[in-house]
């Protein structure tokens, strides 16, 4: 009886934990109504055409939704999130790339492929934040990844 309880309690308190995890990455991801990249599927990105998914073809990963244009596309992310799920939670990597960091909105067409990893930019009223990325892309992605893991750890 004693093991039997136990195990319940473990089972709850995994629960608990992951249910912490969930939340605070929500409060870390640029969503709305808890739907990452604005609704564009993000394999599409790594095909150097993002397209919106569809709201029918949608999967959860530790809280954070993501639409898709088709179940193979789905079925892709699924098998690796962590590969496909936008850097800095979707959030304007230039504006993280800052002595005084700003978690800005980003435009879900305005975006780079670097080492494999999907960053998307602010552009907007004829800024677009990613050339300013590229004028120095290697201090810029070590800046905002500084600052990604301060602003991670201060929201925890």
């Amino acid at each position: 009886m004693k093991k039997i309880i136990v195990i319940f309690i473990f089972f709850c308190l995994t629960g608990i934990v992951k249910a912490q995890d969930e939340n605070a990455r929500k409060k870390h991801f640029n969503t709305e109504k808890n739907v990452a990249l604005s609704g564009y599927d993000p394999i599409t990105y790594f095909a150097k055409k993002p397209v919106p998914g569809k709201k029918a073809i949608n999967y959860t990963y530790k809280g954070i939704t993501y639409y898709f244009i088709n179940e193979k596309s789905q079925g892709l992310f699924k098998s690796n999130p962590e590969k496909y799920e936008p850097a800095y939670g979707g959030w304007c990597a230039y504006a993280l790339a800052k002595e005084k960091p700003v978690l800005m909105e980003a435009d879900p067409e305005t975006y780079k492929i670097v080492d494999g990893k999907l960053y998307v930019f602010y552009n907007s009223f004829g800024i677009n934040t990613v050339k300013k990325w590229n004028k120095n892309e290697p201090q810029s992605k070590t800046l905002a990844d500084k600052n990604w893991e301060a602003i991670i750890k201060s929201h925890l």
